[in-house]
């Protein structure tokens, strides 16, 4: 607290004044203990998750670029890769039977896999083809949001 201890010639022996200044050292005093606070949770909050993201570097000019291999979950259950209609139980080897006639050379394990549901889809679906997809060695899985 600061206190006004010059006179100002008013003539009362006691009268300190108003003091209008403001005591910053609270409020520094706040700030500081929010900022250690931020300091110490900050680098907790941030988990560590290893990603395999594809390069960053465009294809040459003039090369054709392969259409992914789509997974559509539709609200009914029904599931599709590309236009090809199939089943939970079928999934993974007809995804395997269509990676391998797109690239024969590459493992269909090893490809990159898109999938896509409609926005009505229970989650539970959803997650029976991830974890389908991943029991089968299928590790490669991007989802999609958006028309490509």
């Amino acid at each position: 607290m600061g206190a006004k201890l010059g006179g100002g010639g008013g003539g009362k022996k006691f009268d300190l004044g108003q003091n209008s200044d403001i005591n910053v050292t609270p409020f520094v005093d706040v700030m500081l203990v929010l900022l250690i606070i931020f300091m110490v949770s900050i680098p907790a909050a941030t988990v560590s998750i290893k990603l395999d993201l594809p390069p960053a570097i465009p294809p040459p000019p003039g090369t054709k670029v392969k259409e992914p291999i789509l997974v559509n979950i539709q609200q009914g259950g029904g599931i599709f890769i590309g236009e090809q209609k199939t089943s939970l139980a079928n999934l993974t080897s007809d995804l395997a039977v269509v990676l391998t006639k797109e690239d024969p050379v590459t493992p269909p394990t090893e490809q990159r896999v898109y999938i896509r549901a409609d926005r009505t889809v229970k989650y539970g679906d959803f997650m029976s083809v991830m974890n389908d997809l991943q029991e089968n060695g299928f590790y490669q899985v991007a989802l999609i949001n958006e028309d490509l």
